[in-house]
């Protein structure tokens, strides 16, 4: 996409959408260009082709989903350990989407008729500045972000579109030709890595629930954490599936509520297998994204642990042992770029001070944390505990809507005026 891709006048058009015709008229628009409904009350067959979303549209989208806004903020106190900022936080961006204590340990993938993609914004720092009015440039933000999408397959993702890969009620309408699907995946081994960090910074320590047993080894660390009244590791795992949960539907919540402003159809469901979709669905016929998984008698499903070079979680196999996980993660948030690194940049007026406050993770702090690790990955030989490493739960599909379809078998507004005219507008069609 270049710079004359872009059209300004409907780029100032979709600043200005109003966020209320965003939030009361989002509907799950379904039908699209090409589609088919085969039978039933609402049967009917479009006399149109599919028209594929072109670059600027499927670059909003992704922007929607999980664009970089600006710097996080971070958590600014605790009693705990004042005066130090607090260092929960795993990035130092901000995105469209919230995360639970600036954790940010997704990233979005999406695939169309062109290939597979992965769009990576986690880390990645903001680069576009507000003017004066305060504002961000959506001209900037795209030019800014088209470098962050990387190709992984020249090939739609496949998925079978029958059970048990694919919903029923989705299979005549979800990852059809001339579609979009994007899908956030959040590293749940990260994500988990981060709460132990956040409950031992808070004197927390957990026991094994499931066997009944203490953690050897977290005793000599009193001083630091409660051992007397330890976290039931069960409530560690829901509760880290709950926060990344929470960010990966907001996610293409935010992604949806930009479709009504672009005026595109589509909507954001859980209708997929993620086994199916990671690669771990056991066919060699279907291989998803062809995340690396394993299998073993004492879990109830494979767990996909990602794909070298693409997406990995932080646990082994991608990192030798728990020790050194927990090490790339201190330096994630610690080191060169990271949310508690002096130099990185930030909002506050004198940021080097503000970001150098932050309470460092000594070897102390690592070692307790380790223990905990390792002890849950060699009783139940994989980490986390009882939930998946990677995890994936909504997708978001965009397309360009049959309006003869809601014409012919729908009331009144249907569909926003940015749905009339989207085709007209943006591709200079007249159906």
């Amino acid at each position: 996409m270049s710079e004359e891709d872009l059209n300004e006048d409907l780029l100032r058009e979709l600043s200005e959408f109003p966020l209320l015709d965003a939030l009361f008229g989002r509907r799950s628009r379904r039908f699209f260009l090409g589609a088919e409904v085969p039978d039933g009350p609402l049967a009917y067959k479009s006399k149109h082709e599919p028209i594929p979303l072109n670059n600027v549209e499927k670059l909003l989208v992704l922007l929607g989903i999980s664009g970089v806004t600006g710097w996080h903020h971070s958590i600014t106190r605790h009693d705990r350990y004042k005066p130090n900022l607090s260092n929960y936080s795993g990035s130092a961006s901000g995105r469209t989407h919230p995360s639970a204590a600036g954790f940010h340990t997704s990233e979005v993938f999406f695939t169309d008729d062109t290939g597979t993609y992965i769009f990576r914004t986690r880390d990645f720092a903001p680069e576009t500045r507000r003017n004066d009015d305060g504002k961000l440039s959506t001209k900037e933000l795209l030019l800014a972000h088209q470098k962050r999408i990387e190709k992984i397959s020249d090939n739609r993702i496949h998925i079978p579109n029958y059970e048990p890969y694919m919903e029923g009620h989705n299979s005549w309408v979800a990852n059809k030709p001339g579609t979009f699907l994007a899908f956030p995946v959040g590293d749940l081994a990260q994500h988990t890595l981060l709460n132990l960090a956040f409950y031992i910074q808070n004197g927390l320590v957990i026991y094994d629930d499931i066997n009944k047993r203490k953690i050897p080894g977290v005793e000599k660390y009193s001083h630091l954490v409660d051992v007397d009244n330890p976290v039931p590791l069960s409530f560690l795992d829901q509760y880290s599936l709950a926060e990344l949960s929470a960010e990966l539907a907001t996610a293409t919540y935010s992604g949806m509520l930009l479709q009504q402003a672009i005026g595109l159809g589509g909507w954001m469901f859980d209708g997929i297998d993620r086994l199916t979709v990671l690669g771990a669905s056991g066919d060699p016929d279907v291989p998803g994204l062809g995340f690396r998984y394993d299998t073993d008698e004492r879990w109830a499903m494979p767990n996909p642990t990602g794909l070298e070079g693409v997406f990995t979680s932080f646990t082994p196999p991608h990192f030798p042992t728990m020790r050194d996980a927990v090490e790339a993660l201190v330096e994630r948030k610690f080191g060169e770029g990271g949310p508690f690194h002096s130099k990185t940049k930030g909002v506050w007026k004198d940021t080097e001070k503000v970001r150098g406050n932050a309470q460092v993770h000594d070897e102390e702090f690592i070692e307790l944390m380790t223990i905990q690790a390792e002890y849950i990955y060699k009783t139940f030989g994989k980490f986390p505990a009882t939930i998946p490493s990677v995890y994936s739960l909504m997708y978001l599909q965009s397309h360009h809507l049959d309006l003869d379809y809601y014409d012919k078998l729908f009331g009144e507004n249907s569909y926003l005026s940015t749905h009339a005219e989207h085709l007209k507008k943006w591709h200079g069609i007249d159906l």
